[in-house]
C-alpha cells in the first residue's frame, strides 16, 4: 500500500486510517485477529479516543506486537490541563504505549472551547507538556466545524486537523473548502473523516448493521463509495477515515488505490452532484 506524508509531521502514513471504534466491545481474540489483518494489508495509522467505549483497552493489546512499526493517533475532549494530564497518562497505560505520534484535542465544537483549551490553565498546557516530556510528538485536533477549525488553526501551529470532508455538504454549501486551504497552504496533515457517508439518519433506517455509526454510510452503491472517497482525495487529504465499522473499513481498502490513482471523472461529479441533492434535507451538520 502505498504511503503519503502527512503535513510537514515527517510521518508517511496509509491512505486509509483504522479507527479505534472498529474494535470496541469485541473480544480481545477477535481485535488481535483485526488488527493483525489490517496491519498486513498496510495499515499504519491507527487512531483512537477516550470517547470510543473500551476500544483503548482492545486496540492496546491487539496492537503491541506492531507498535514500533506503525503511528498511534489519540485525543482528548477534556478541556483543562489537569483533567487533560490524567486522561493522557491513562491513554497511554490502556494503550501500552510510551508515547503517541500524534495527540488531539477532540471534538473541537465552540467558542468555548477554544477559550477553555487556550486558557493559562487548559488542555494546550497539557499538551505542550506531553510534547516536552516525550510523551506526545505532534499536536492536532479534530472538529465538525469550520468557523471553529479556522479560528484554532489561528491559535497554534497544529501539525494535524481531522475534519469532516463530507461531498454532499461540500458540494451543496462549500463545507470543507476553507479549512482544505488552509491545511494546503500551512503544510497541515489533513486527515478526511466523513467522506464514506451518504446522510444523516431518518427515523425510517434500520441502524442496526452500523450501530456504532450516527451517521447513516454509504452502502451498496460501491460507484457513490468510490465518488466520495475521490472527493475527500480532491479536497487534499493525506488519508481518509471510514466510519466506525468494519464493512466501512474493508470497503475503503478495496478500493483506495482507485480513489488516489483516478481524478473524479464527469459520470462520478454527475452522481456526486445528483445524490448530493437528493440528501439536502438530510445534512449530517447544521452550519
Amino acid at each position: 500500500m502505498k504511503r503519503n506524508p502527512l503535513g510537514h509531521t515527517g510521518m508517511q502514513v496509509s491512505p486509509v486510517v483504522f479507527g479505534g471504534i472498529i474494535v470496541t466491545d469485541t473480544t480481545a481474540e477477535e481485535a488481535g485477529r483485526i488488527v493483525a489483518k489490517a496491519v498486513g494489508q498496510g495499515i499504519n495509522y491507527f487512531d483512537v479516543a477516550p470517547a470510543y467505549g473500551n476500544a483503548e483497552q482492545r486496540l492496546g493489546p491487539a496492537l503491541a506486537p506492531y507498535r514500533k512499526d506503525v503511528f498511534l493517533a489519540c485525543k482528548t475532549e477534556k478541556r483543562d490541563a489537569v483533567s487533560a494530564k490524567k486522561e493522557l497518562l491513562t491513554s497511554l497505560e490502556r494503550l501500552q504505549t510510551p508515547y503517541f505520534d500524534v495527540y488531539q484535542l477532540h471534538a473541537m465544537t465552540t467558542q468555548e472551547d477554544i477559550d477553555k483549551a487556550f486558557a493559562s490553565d487548559g488542555v494546550m498546557e497539557a499538551a505542550l507538556w506531553a510534547k516536552r516530556e516525550g510523551l506526545v510528538r505532534h499536536i492536532g485536533f479534530s472538529t465538525h466545524n469550520e468557523d471553529v477549525a479556522l479560528k484554532t488553526l489561528s491559535m497554534y501551529n497544529f501539525e494535524t486537523v481531522l475534519f469532516p470532508m463530507y461531498w454532499a455538504m461540500g458540494i451543496n454549501l462549500g463545507w470543507g473548502d476553507r479549512i482544505a486551504q488552509a491545511a494546503r497552504s500551512r503544510g497541515i496533515g489533513l486527515l478526511a473523516m466523513k467522506t464514506l457517508i451518504h446522510r444523516a439518519w431518518t427515523d425510517g433506517d434500520d441502524r442496526d448493521s452500523f450501530p456504532k455509526s450516527w451517521c447513516k454510510p454509504i452502502s451498496g452503491n460501491d460507484a457513490l463509495g468510490v465518488a466520495a472517497m475521490k472527493y475527500g482525495v480532491l479536497k487534499g487529504a493525506d488519508t481518509l477515515v471510514p466510519p466506525g465499522n468494519y464493512e466501512s473499513f474493508t470497503f475503503m481498502l478495496g478500493h483506495i488505490e482507485e480513489a488516489y490513482a483516478t481524478p473524479l471523472t464527469e459520470a462520478e461529479w454527475t452522481l456526486l452532484r445528483h445524490e448530493a441533492e437528493a440528501v439536502r434535507e438530510y445534512p449530517i451538520f447544521t452550519t
